[in-house]
């Protein structure tokens, strides 16, 4: 629980940890070890029946896991949380603790490429069924929500087509029909946007991605209340076994130092490229939640800290002057990952929503001349050259 009433930017160096309970240690330690002893057979037993509590065996939990575990529910405003090996491990996770066969899902207008196969893989083996909605409305949302309905799954901003979903609308109708609500928070870290205090249930992230910030971690995250974050830890995750590595732990608490200062630094120069992009004559069109044009603006404005550090924009002509375009980058590195300190540019069409049949990536929304920018630390100028003199190429 919380001990003091620290800003963001204190919790995210400070909380969850004690010096005084690890040798003076200013840094918290790496507990990199796979089992921990037990001083007898008896404890042993006791810390099975959990009758005592200890660590036991690094699968089932470890110190350096604990204390991000910790720091991470205190930033998102929750409970408690539990540490993966990747985001893909955190959303199966979650989608499986909460449904069974025969149960249905409802999702946001646009999910990630691989949420979409994990969604595809529980229908066909386990007749776990999922339909799409755009949530624009209470309306079309309860006309979603069958009696089988087991949770309501939304990325927001969705990716890459930057829509977004009202959170307390949705949160609102879920509570009626005690559904529980998930959110995939990775496009906004907690610094952005706090789900769980808009009266969703359940927030995920891929933590390789903001809460890293330096390309060099694969990891998960789930938050929510005890109850859900202890079941899942005891079932899903003990027995699949989706867990972190405490050396990836130990650099997420790391980079999640600089979290709001990086934050910071990704939302305005996204904002000052959005400013370049979208009079830009080859340019058709620019998908970025801080457009005061662009259909959700007063739902960012009402849920979200800032607008983030990505954007999509598509180009005037055909994916191959997509791709065209990208291949002309310098500076802009083409890879699928986000929040990097690097400014990084990928063609979702063929790379993170390939999985993805064409038909369905249209009612996405998601063009084959749309490019995704995860926008950088760099000097923003140098980001818009490194865009100029690639379009002008093409």
């Amino acid at each position: 629980m919380k001990e003091k009433n620290w800003q963001f930017e204190t919790e995210v160096i400070h909380a969850g940890y004690h010096s005084d309970e690890c040798q003076g240690s200013l840094i918290p330690p790496l507990y990199q070890t796979s089992t921990f002893v037990f001083t007898s057979a008896e404890q042993g037993e006791k810390r099975f029946a959990g009758q005592e509590n200890g660590f036991i065996y690094s699968r089932l939990g470890n110190p350096t896991v604990k204390i991000l575990e910790d720091r991470v529910a205190e930033l998102e405003k929750g409970e408690a949380a539990l540490a993966f090996s990747s985001g893909m491990a955190a959303v199966s996770a979650v989608l499986i603790a909460l449904t069974k066969t025969g149960d249905h899902i409802i999702c946001s207008q646009g999910v990630y490429g691989c949420t979409f196969g994990l969604l595809k893989l529980l229908k066909e083996k386990y007749g776990i069924s999922h339909d799409f909605s755009k949530m624009n409305s209470i309306e079309e949302i309860e006309n979603g929500i069958y009696p089988n309905t087991a949770c309501i799954y939304i990325e927001t901003p969705i990716n890459p087509t930057m829509k977004l979903v009202d959170l307390e609308m949705i949160a609102k109708i879920a509570k009626e029909k005690g559904i529980p609500v998930v959110i995939d928070n990775t496009f906004c870290s907690p610094y952005l946007q706090t789900p769980l205090t808009l009266g969703c249930d359940i927030v995920i992230h891929s933590a390789t991605k903001y809460i890293c910030g330096h390309g060099d971690v694969l990891a998960g995250l789930v938050i929510g209340k005890t109850e859900f974050i202890q079941e899942v830890s005891r079932t899903t995750q003990k027995d699949i076994g989706g867990i972190i590595s405490p050396f990836d732990a130990w650099l997420l608490l790391r980079g999640l130092k600089t979290l709001p200062v990086r934050m910071d630094r990704h939302c305005e120069n996204a904002n000052r490229l959005f400013e370049f992009l979208k009079d830009h004559p080859k340019i058709d069109k620019v998908y970025f939640p801080g457009d005061s044009e662009h259909p959700d603006y007063a739902i960012m404005q009402k849920q979200m800290k800032k607008p983030g550090g990505l954007l999509s924009f598509t180009v005037k002509g055909t994916k191959e002057t997509a791709q065209m375009l990208i291949n002309q980058l310098e500076l802009i590195k083409i890879a699928v990952s986000l929040g990097d300190a690097e400014t990084l540019i990928q063609h979702p069409a063929t790379m993170t929503h390939a999985v993805v049949p064409k038909e369905d990536r249209k009612k996405m929304g998601i063009e084959d001349t749309m490019l995704r920018l995860s926008v950088g630390l760099e000097a923003w100028e140098d980001i818009r050259d490194d865009l100029e003199q690639a379009i002008r190429k093409i």
